[in-house]
């Protein structure tokens, strides 16, 4: 983080009160950016997370497709996957509603 210090000499005291007042909004100033700064470097990791899961569910659904063409002759190897969707939408839906903060209310 940055400090400014201002040491001048032949200033008046309502002067050096001015620079200090000038000093201190500075300090805040930086704050404020190194706190926005961390906001927005959490924010680029979360959008790489998110856009990973993207890939990721377009990746099932492309599979998930390749699979129901390949089985579409077979009853029993559609009733299989569907049977497999079915558990993972379940484990899908459970993680999320247990990595889902309670929605807060103003």
């Amino acid at each position: 983080m940055f400090q400014f210090h201002f040491h001048v000499t032949g200033l008046s005291a309502e002067d050096k009160q001015q620079l200090n007042r000038i000093e201190q909004k500075l300090d805040v100033l930086f704050q404020l950016e190194n706190t926005e700064l961390m906001k927005l470097a959490d924010l680029k990791v979360q959008v790489e997370k998110n856009t990973a899961i993207e890939e990721s569910a377009v990746t099932l659904i492309n599979g998930l497709a390749a699979e129901i063409a390949a089985a579409k002759d077979d009853p029993a190897a559609i009733q299989a996957l569907a049977d497999e969707m079915a558990k993972s939408g379940a484990d899908l839906a459970a993680a999320i509603t247990a990595n889902t903060p309670a929605a807060t209310t103003t």
